[in-house]
């Protein structure tokens, strides 16, 4: 595509930019985040008509493993399928000690559906564990309560950028022979003692979709270290079959159970782009945070309303939104607060799906028949939610917007 070209296409998304814009909101959750030169290296596989999966995703995966510091990287249509097959591969008939039916994992009770179900799907018994209110990760003194002789597995979940001391959950994880997986999709980047969260574990996953740390519209990947583990993964996301991992001319060799979890090329070549800038986007969302806070701070208005989460020591966060807890004595107005905030334009999330003991699927599975409570997580569910943290420097007009409409709270 030569520059007359680009500049062409260039003119042509600003003018469907502007057309989409949502003048209802003044503080979204996550604002158009795509470049330019996103969309045009998405528009050059579509002229190309080159659009399932191809060399682009095969670089994109290389730089990946590349930056992670891990060997292998795949990338997949979705973090929830990268969930999928991190769990899938474990229970695989070709993995030695892979975990049999009824095998325990432990989850922590905040976390995301799709960290949730591919346990269940995979004929394992999810155990949950509650969370650290200051840190929102799992805590660790319920996790060591809660190994027994039948935990064989932890789906480990990192949230919105925060996690849980590595050193000691790797302790727990050597000491009792468990599986790690590193649920990551909310925090690309984020490395404790200088190596990035996903690459403790077994598998690490991650999602690029939309108001995520970098996005392809929709994609993910799933890194590991363990070349077997990448061969069951790479056949799994592909029908079962062996193509690419092997030489031969059959390429309708099936040699597992599989499902079709393959991302675009247009994904791909987007959230490649995208990539390339996640450090760039990391200093500017920590920048935004600070100054967020900070203003809220100093404001003739501030009175404690709310408190903030702090990254947990030797963890260089990448955060991905700006998780708030209410003081309890706002908590009777905390329904009212929240649909003010929307109604006046500033989009506002739960904490991932708060307690998920809560949801009505906890109920239909029958996951929580001894009606175990879980503190932690139902204080973040009573007190907390979130706010975006954007990839562009925060204007003054926006940190007096959130100043002037956050600490209402003490008027509704």
């Amino acid at each position: 595509m030569n520059l007359k070209e680009q500049n062409y296409l260039t003119k042509l998304i600003r003018k469907q930019s502007k057309k989409s814009t949502n003048k209802k909101i003044s503080y979204a959750l996550s604002p158009n985040s795509f470049s330019n030169k996103d969309i045009i290296e998405g528009v050059k596989i579509l002229l190309s008509k080159r659009i399932t999966m191809g060399e682009i995703t095969k670089k994109f995966e290389k730089e990946f493993a590349k930056f992670i510091g891990s060997k292998y990287a795949l990338m997949v249509n979705s973090g929830s399928s990268a969930n999928l097959l991190a769990t899938f591969a474990l229970v695989n008939p070709i993995k030695k000690n892979r975990l049999k039916s009824g095998d325990e994992c432990l989850i922590p009770s905040l976390c995301w559906s799709t960290s949730l179900w591919p346990i269940v799907q995979a004929g394992l018994k999810p155990k949950f564990v509650d969370i650290d209110p200051k840190t929102l990760n799992i805590s660790l003194p319920d996790l060591k309560k809660k190994i027994t002789k039948k935990t064989k597995a932890i789906m480990g979940v990192h949230i919105l950028g925060n996690s849980t001391d590595m050193d000691e959950l790797m302790d727990l994880v050597k000491k009792n022979k468990l599986y790690l997986i590193e649920d990551t999709c909310e925090s690309l980047g984020s490395s404790f003692k200088k190596k990035y969260l996903g690459n403790f574990g077994d598998f690490g996953t991650y999602s690029f979709y939309y108001s995520h740390q970098i996005t392809a519209g929709e994609g993910g990947m799933i890194i590991c270290n363990n070349k077997q583990n990448y061969e069951i993964i790479h056949s799994l996301r592909s029908h079962g079959w062996d193509r690419g991992l092997v030489s031969n001319k059959n390429n309708f060799n099936f040699i597992n159970s599989g499902f079709n979890l393959r991302p675009l090329e247009i994904s791909a070549a987007i959230g490649f782009n995208q990539f390339k800038k996640l450090n760039q986007f990391k200093k500017i969302r920590s920048y935004n945070r600070i100054k967020i806070i900070e203003n809220l701070k100093k404001s003739k208005n501030w009175k404690n309303q709310f408190s903030f989460i702090d990254p947990i020591k030797k963890l260089d966060p990448s955060w991905f939104g700006l998780p708030i807890l209410i003081n309890k004595k706002y908590l009777n107005k905390k329904n009212k607060f929240l649909s003010y905030l929307n109604k006046n334009g500033i989009e506002t999330r739960p904490i991932i799906s708060g307690n998920f003991l809560n949801q009505p699927s906890i109920k239909l599975y029958k996951l929580n028949s001894k009606k175990e409570k879980f503190k932690g997580a139902q204080e973040i569910e009573d007190r907390g939610f979130f706010i975006g943290i954007h990839v562009n420097k925060i204007t003054e007009k926006e940190l007096k917007l959130l100043e002037n409409k956050l600490l209402k709270i003490d008027e509704i």
